[in-house]
């Protein structure tokens, strides 16, 4: 199947990155790494907020309106969009890096309300096995550690009813999508394997989104593809977007069946991806699942 990608907003982000759809106020809200920025799209327009650090991924707040748990440069913070453009952010939690130069990186709740999220060094090229994937419980004073020796985590995701979790590692040297036992009343990932090996297909394997029939959808980066795969591992389909590089795809929409997809704008020649670092929605013909909030 294919789908026609639409341009929602010519955002020219770095790494547009983290999108999720607000059902309280219709809207689609995402960040840009190095652009230290949220953005926002609804009918209304397209709105951006600037803040002091790289926010990574992002979740609702559920105690907070209008505020979201961010993960960051030096930890996790709590942000809220100020109407001067700025971000206000209160740190939450603090995270001891195991090398400078390291960030958050993918993340987001699963269906019980904890926050997920990964690091990675920022020096990508360097392959340093020092990233680590975090859970960070509500009221916690700290995340707690649940998996490391990663390089570039990405692709979380949970099925609909919670119990399998989903983690890739985006660097070319891995490129790999597992899937873990999920407990879901003590938050524990169990029984590592392998979902899909992404190294024969197209695009290195980057953000996802699970849709209301438990297929996992990936953005392929580098191939301007987001790959669907069913919940056994099987390539179901591939939709095409207008850039080379994909970086995170989410539903969104009143019916949550219209799946937004962020995108990356390198350096150099972009004369024949003119729109990178956009935002692009396409019409998969499938529904999603409602994203939880933080403390839910």
């Amino acid at each position: 199947m294919r789908s026609k990608a639409e341009l929602v907003v010519d955002a020219r982000c770095g790494t547009g990155e983290s999108p999720v759809w607000s059902a309280a106020d219709e809207a689609l809200y995402w960040v840009d790494i190095p652009g230290r920025a949220l953005h926002r799209w609804s009918a209304a327009g397209h709105t951006q907020w600037a803040g002091e650090e790289m926010p990574a991924c992002i979740a609702p707040r559920a105690d907070v309106p209008g505020a979201w748990i961010a993960g960051m440069e030096s930890g996790l913070f709590s942000i809220t969009p100020q109407d001067d453009g700025t971000l206000a952010a209160t740190r939450l939690a603090q995270v001891a890096h195991a090398l400078p130069g390291m960030r958050f990186n993918d993340g987001r709740c699963d269906r019980q309300g904890r926050f997920w999220a990964g690091t990675m060094l920022m020096d990508m090229a360097a392959g340093a096995r020092v990233g680590r994937l975090y859970r960070y419980d509500k009221g916690a004073a700290a995340p707690t550690v649940q998996l490391d020796d990663l390089i570039v985590p990405n692709g979380l995701g949970f099925s609909p009813d919670g119990r399998t979790m989903y983690l890739s590692d985006s660097h070319p040297s891995v490129q790999t999508v597992w899937a873990f036992d999920y407990d879901t009343a003590s938050g524990t990932p169990t029984n590592r394997r392998v979902f899909v090996d992404m190294k024969p297909l197209p695009g290195r394997p980057d953000g996802a989104a699970v849709d209301a029939d438990g297929c996992y959808w990936i953005c392929g980066n580098d191939a301007g593809l987001v790959h669907r795969f069913t919940p056994e591992g099987r390539l179901d389909r591939s939709l095409e977007v207008p850039v080379k590089k994909p970086a995170m795809c989410a539903f969104g929409g009143p019916k949550l069946d219209t799946l937004f997809v962020t995108s990356i704008r390198p350096g150099g020649d972009l004369s024949d991806q003119p729109l990178a670092g956009g935002l692009f929605a396409l019409r998969p013909g499938t529904q999603g699942i409602t994203e939880p909030a933080f403390g839910s």
